[in-house]
């Protein structure tokens, strides 16, 4: 996603651009294709509310600023509800084809393992950064690289799911359209299959770590197992609660928890299990997935997994231009800095990418207000942070600074988010036009 990003700003701005893609001569286990911005742990951008909303606000900055990575996300969007979900083939297919025709950028396939001793780079190796590169970054910032592990849901065949059990509604039928309202597939529980279906969870074989391996989570991203560990509600109050749901098999009988499948594809055929990252292994897993009412006979397009995702200690190793203190010609963008989620990854490619070309032309252009949402995730990580335990973060309004006289924290939450991103948007605005003005000028 960053490197994809930082790519197209970098040469819409002009400048020729070489994309190192070791996909797919160099495999990784999650990755099914060797398109650019192929998207593996969900389908989801997550809210597309830019009024009320910090991610959706973090959209409306990208398309703003001709972002790639929401123009695809657009062209290639999914019935979601209120969120922005995506067909991640044609998505990655799309991002890929757009890239590769671009006058100003060439693709080059094979594995960058050594970092370059000169020229301008931007390192975006996402959440599975190679082992030879990983070596090569913790050898040159001395220090260990701070890593967490991150676990992707399992993908199901619609036909294999029992529509006499399940039922489709977005929760309190958000959405426009009928298509938007009805864009989530329903499995609803009673008490003693949810208590059955945590005591599977709880006693299912899971993936061991290598010796000495910790296994550090982002909360965002937890384990289901590791949500049940935490208490047998947890899920019931997460990804499997029963609010804003009515069961039209079963109308008058309110479920005691809900587990939500989302479409993954356009045709409809592919659904994943919303927030059912597992680290379960592959038997297990699809016993206890089957015990799910409605997913007795299910087919399993792929099944979950863990895997180890690396990042830097941002705030003590980046400046404000995402520029590696110690090699300055080296930026880095996208999760490896510390960001969560696929568009706060791509946010920070763009910048880096803007970035990369201004210093290039003999411009400087300075970091986004940390008002805005691009500004205040690029804050966080380049100093905003606490270095001794700075963890990986999605965007959120506690990032940014407290509004002012009538906007403040004294009015209420709709009207203080409302006002979040009315400031943001137009210090994002300002902060575009003088970006331009620099560019021509």
């Amino acid at each position: 996603m960053a490197g994809s990003e930082a790519a197209w700003q970098a040469a819409n701005l002009g400048i020729s651009v070489v994309i190192h893609e070791m996909r797919p001569k160099v495999e990784t286990f999650a990755h099914q294709t060797g398109d650019l911005a192929e998207m593996v742990c969900s389908n989801s951008f997550r809210s597309d509310d830019d009024e009320q909303n910090a991610v959706g606000l973090l959209h409306w900055e990208m398309r703003q600023a001709n972002g790639l990575i929401m123009q695809s996300a657009d062209i290639n969007k999914l019935p979601a509800g209120g969120a922005l979900a995506v067909d991640r083939e044609a998505f990655a297919a799309w991002v890929t084809a757009k890239l590769k025709a671009h006058p100003n950028i060439s693709v080059q396939d094979g594995e960058i393992s050594e970092l370059p001793d000169d020229g301008h780079w931007i390192i975006a190796t996402g959440p599975l950064t190679s082992s030879a590169l990983g070596e090569a970054i913790a050898a040159e910032t001395g220090k260990d690289a701070l890593a967490f592990f991150d676990a992707i849901a399992p993908i199901i065949y619609h036909d294999s799911i029992d529509m006499s059990k399940a039922w489709m509604q977005s929760r309190y039928d958000k959405g426009e359209t009928e298509e938007e309202r009805t864009a989530y597939l329903n499995c609803p529980m009673d008490k003693e299959q949810y208590e059955a279906f945590i005591d599977a969870l709880l006693e299912a074989d899971k993936t061991e770590f290598h010796e000495g391996e910790t296994a550090t989570y982002f909360d965002g991203c937890l384990p289901i197992e590791v949500m049940a560990e935490r208490g047998r509600e947890t899920l019931r109050f997460g990804p499997m609660k029963p609010v804003g749901l009515t069961n039209p098999h079963d109308p008058d009988t309110k479920s005691y928890a809900v587990v939500q499948l989302r479409r993954d594809n356009k045709l409809g055929t592919l659904y994943n299990i919303v927030g059912f990252q597992t680290k379960m292994k592959y038997g297990a897993q699809a016993d206890v997935l089957k015990t799910i009412p409605g997913l007795k006979n299910a087919r399993f397009a792929r099944l979950g997994g863990i895997h180890r995702n690396t990042f830097l200690n941002s705030p003590t190793l980046l400046d404000d231009q995402m520029r590696l203190r110690s090699r300055p010609h080296l930026r880095f963008a996208g999760q490896i800095t510390g960001v969560e989620g696929y568009v706060e990854s791509a946010a920070m490619g763009l910048l880096a990418g803007r970035m990369a070309a201004a210093e290039i032309l003999g411009m400087h252009v300075t970091a986004p207000p940390n008002t805005t949402a691009m500004g205040a995730l690029i804050t966080h990580i380049t100093g905003g942070a606490d270095a001794k335990t700075f963890q990986p973060m999605n965007v959120n309004f506690g990032l940014f600074p407290p509004l002012e006289g009538a906007k403040s924290g004294r009015r209420g939450r709709k009207d203080r988010y409302k006002g979040y991103t009315d400031r943001a948007k137009l210090d994002w605005a300002a902060w575009l036009e003088h970006s331009r003005q620099n560019a021509c000028g």
